[in-house]
């Protein structure tokens, strides 16, 4: 998949013009594309490390690196918007040769998969969304700092205490080791572009229209952490009620981590949720 000293990275293609690190495994007939959440320091590797090689077992699986996050490029004149993410997702489908694929996005990532699936249904089979935004919600408390992290250890384990339900679960150790991989040259220069306050805006900004949603008829798991501090339950209430297809679950104690928190039930119902005819 990657190699063993650098497993955040992979390799890399051009994508809709950005050069994009994407890890890659498993063999399958069919695709499936792991889009991450924001966050400091955030790459494909550090949100999909415990999903990727269970789903490899049956499928091809795919997580790059989102323009502005982790190991792609970062390009001085990028427009960091939903549409921008979106193209980039699809450029990297069509760099691997691949016609249609499941999407799995988390969070910030699951508005991707929606705006990928609502301007080329064609090329999405099944959508996983977890803890996802696209739809109107008031920014939380916990968002709001995620967004406006300032680089230091004890920032770090802050930000880390809102993801989590147990909050033993963040110890020094863990957030020096995020907070030096949000330090890296460049991270947190396009990370606080992206966000800057006022951030309702930016919620907004990532909001797709409902009556683009209604019109998805794609086969829909949404999966959210009862506990979620980052992004409220309530989003994943309305979009099990807007989507004609969808199909909810919700883990209790459980922040917004599940592919973390609730790993084994998390890949168990995204892999048979996929296998599903």
């Amino acid at each position: 998949m990657t190699s063993s000293d650098r497993p955040e990275i992979g390799r890399s293609v051009q994508a809709n013009g950005i050069r994009t690190n994407y890890l890659e495994a498993g063999s399958g007939a069919e695709t499936v594309m792991l889009i991450h959440g924001s966050g400091p320091g955030v790459s494909a590797y550090g949100n999909w490390r415990l999903v990727l090689p269970a789903l490899a077992e049956n499928f091809r699986v795919i997580a790059p690196d989102m323009v502005g996050f982790g190991y792609s490029d970062r390009p001085q004149d990028v427009d960091y918007q939903l549409d921008t993410w979106a193209d980039q997702a699809v450029g990297v489908l069509d760099a691997l040769g691949v016609e249609k694929a499941h999407l799995v996005g988390n969070s910030f990532g699951g508005a991707i998969a929606l705006r990928v699936a609502t301007k080329h249904p064609d090329r999405v089979g099944k959508l996983v969304l977890m803890g996802s935004v696209g739809v109107p919600f008031e920014i939380t408390e916990g968002l709001d700092a995620v967004w406006g992290y300032e680089p230091s250890v004890e920032n770090m384990k802050k930000i880390l205490g809102y993801f989590t339900y147990e909050s033993g679960a963040v110890d020094d150790e863990l957030a020096r080791s995020r907070y030096q991989g949000s330090i890296q040259p460049g991270f947190q220069e396009a990370f606080s572009a992206m966000f800057p306050a006022p951030r309702q805006r930016w919620v907004d900004a990532m909001t797709i229209p409902e009556a683009e949603l209604r019109q998805l008829q794609h086969r829909t798991l949404i999966v959210h952490g009862r506990e979620d501090q980052v992004i409220p339950l309530a989003n994943s209430y309305a979009l099990e009620r807007i989507l004609p297809n969808a199909d909810l679950t919700v883990f209790g104690k459980c922040g917004h981590w599940s592919m973390i928190e609730r790993n084994a039930d998390f890949n168990r119902q995204v892999r048979d949720f996929i296998l599903e005819a």
